[in-house]
């Protein structure tokens, strides 16, 4: 591929010929990959200051010199730079730097770079690094150091041009800064001597660039990738899709980090074919990614799997599983790489299985129901609640800690993140979210970059079941007598009423988009079926576990269905909840009474409901 140069340096290449002054910030402490051939070779992975000694002394500057605070003025890159420019400004050298302090009026370095940059006899560029670190304060500076910026301001008013036999060049000084307001606004604010330029992480083309230009035989180890070469130059198509693969996956890496996975994965001794591996090993510290060895035939499955759990509930289990299959098949990540696996909202009434269906998915994906961690966001309501979850800043209580979230997910990446009632977070919390939805990336209070890219997120929400009327009283939206249909648009509708108009946040509701699963209410041929099931393991458990025998009349079962035909409301934990009032607790207490405690048959007869306590009418074999 040809050359491709950079937005920032490109930019450069406008403004140093017209603004002395030029402040680069953003992705300052990064390295960077040198696009073009010239004193240094094409390619070659370098710090920006590194970088920047190259650029300038291609385009034919004759002193380039750096300065920071601790060190003075230096230049490490090429022997005879810092030498001709103690010359310049008649400066002394005490292993190979001039000492100068920043702040004051007389003798300091804003000095020694007024004098660089306002003679016209040599073409200077003068590179101060870890500008951000220059004064403690840009709000509440010290006299000392107004008055260092004030000189550089006047260096800029006063810089020359110079005729070089490269052209006319503009002697110039470059600031480092990790963020624009860390120099003192008045300083930059409508000045025309001054450019800011932003320095982001590596765009997709730039990564690209590493991938697929000179660098990518050494991400390999040498006998691999030269056995393994030939086979790539006869099937080109397939090395760009792993590239290609590659460079989406690494979205959001500074070159640092790609320079690191290049060296990891030579020391892995990773295969062309393999080469996203690294990825995962250097986020996750895992070579097989869970994902990668899901079987396809239980996927298949399966539906009938969790409908075994889960009842009365086929189009959200579709829906559901549409979006696993979606991941499965690696559909997720191409609109955009780095986002979680899925995305999915579940509402409708209480306990139709929401969080039932979430466990289901953590077994079945990852093969434990404990891959499901659940955050119950009742418990995040307050301003400072994304502390508790992403982790305190540097200074404050519980920073040592970290965040509850981010620990998790640390610890099990690839999980299922559950939030209960996510209507009840503080809205600072859902700004966090929108971030991790967006980027699929986190960085916690400790500065560690937390991944949820193998990630499946869950919201659970009651929201659109009730409403408040003009009255202010809490009214019900649907009920189990509307049809499915209508339970789910009313549902829709709430939730967006709930973040278009009444939290004024629509982006969040965009951002999960057709991904809202809304549980129908428990209806009453499922309701027995439940029941059922309830009924069935709790006999089964106390005959293995007991020896004991229990039969169950007509009648009996006559009683428990009708109450819980008259619960549906509460759904399936409503009908949990009569079971054990009705049956479970009696069923105790005449065992427990009447000394049963194993080798017995138990026939309930009658279940007396009218009035508590509840009571069996049983007789035994």
């Amino acid at each position: 591929m040809g050359d491709f140069i950079p937005k920032w340096h490109r930019e450069l290449e406008i403004f140093d010929k017209i603004k002395p002054i030029i402040i680069l910030e953003g992705n300052v402490l990064d390295k960077y990959q040198y696009p073009t051939d010239g004193s240094v070779q094409k390619g070659s992975i370098l710090r920006l200051v590194e970088y920047l000694h190259y650029y300038f002394k291609d385009a034919g500057y004759q002193n380039i010199a750096f300065y920071d605070s601790i060190r003075g003025f230096y230049n490490n890159c090429e022997d005879g730079y810092i030498q001709n420019f103690a010359k310049l400004v008649g400066g002394s050298l005490e292993d190979q730097h001039i000492r100068a302090d920043f702040k004051g009026r007389n003798g300091t370095a804003s000095n020694i770079v007024k004098q660089a940059i306002s003679q016209a006899n040599e073409a200077t560029a003068v590179v101060m690094d870890f500008a951000s670190r220059y004064i403690a304060s840009p709000s509440n500076m010290e006299q000392s150091e107004i008055d260092s910026f004030t000189i550089l301001l006047q260096a800029s008013i006063e810089g020359k041009d110079v005729r070089t036999q490269n052209g006319i060049l503009k002697n110039v000084v470059i600031l480092l800064v990790n963020k624009i307001n860390d120099l003192p606004a008045w300083f930059y604010l409508d000045n025309p001597n001054v450019k800011t330029i932003l320095l982001k992480t590596p765009s997709k083309e730039e990564r690209e660039a590493l991938v697929k230009g000179a660098n990518f035989p050494s991400f390999f180890a040498s006998d691999i990738f030269v056995e393994e070469n030939a086979y790539y130059q006869e099937h080109p198509d397939e090395l760009e899709k792993i590239q290609d693969k590659f460079v989406a996956l690494t979205e959001g890496f500074t070159f640092t980090e790609l320079n690191g996975l290049r060296r990891l994965s030579k020391n892995q001794q990773i295969h062309i074919k393999n080469m996203c591996d690294v990825v995962d090993l250097y986020k996750f510290g895992i070579k097989e990614n869970p994902w990668n060895t899901l079987k396809y035939q239980e996927m298949q499955n399966a539906h009938a799997d969790f409908e075994k759990r889960v009842k009365g509930q086929e189009i959200a289990l579709t829906k559901t599983l549409d979006v696993i299959k979606r991941a499965m098949t690696g559909m997720s990540g191409m609109q955009s790489s780095g986002k979680p696996k899925g995305v999915l909202f579940f509402a409708g009434p209480t306990g139709t299985g929401k969080t039932e269906t979430a466990k289901t998915l953590a077994e079945k994906l990852f093969g434990d129901e404990h891959n499901c961690i659940r955050f119950d966001m009742s418990e995040y309501g307050q301003s400072h609640s994304d502390q508790k979850l992403l982790g305190a800043p540097p200074g404050y209580v519980g920073y040592e800690a970290g965040g509850q979230l981010t620990n998790a997910v640390k610890n099990n990446p690839f999980s299922i993140l559950l939030f209960d009632e996510i209507e009840k977070a503080h809205p600072s919390i859902l700004d966090k979210f929108l971030q991790i939805l967006e980027d699929g990336r986190m960085t916690d209070g400790q500065g560690n970059t937390v991944y949820f890219s193998e990630t499946i997120i869950i919201f659970t929400s009651n929201l659109g079941i009730y409403s408040t009327n003009n009255m202010g009283e809490r009214v019900q939206r649907v009920n189990p007598d509307m049809p499915y249909e209508e339970v789910q648009k009313n549902v829709r509708k709430g939730i967006e009423d709930y973040f278009k108009l009444q939290l004024g946040r629509p982006e969040i509701l965009n951002r999960i988009g057709e991904n809202i699963v809304v549980f129908d209410f428990i209806r009453p041929d499922v309701a027995k079926s439940i029941l059922a099931a309830q009924i069935d393991k709790i006999v089964k458990n106390v005959q293995s576990e007991k020896n004991i025998k229990i039969s169950i009349s007509d009648s009996a079962m006559k009683t428990l269905e009708d109450a819980a035909l008259g619960n549906l409301e509460n759904g399936g934990r409503g009908i949990g909840n009569i079971v054990e009032s009705l049956f479970i607790n009696p069923l105790s207490r005449y065992m427990f009474d009447n000394e049963i405690f194993g080798d017995k048959e138990i026939v309930i007869e009658q279940i007396n409901a009218e009035k508590m306590p509840y009571s069996l009418v049983c007789s035994e074999r």
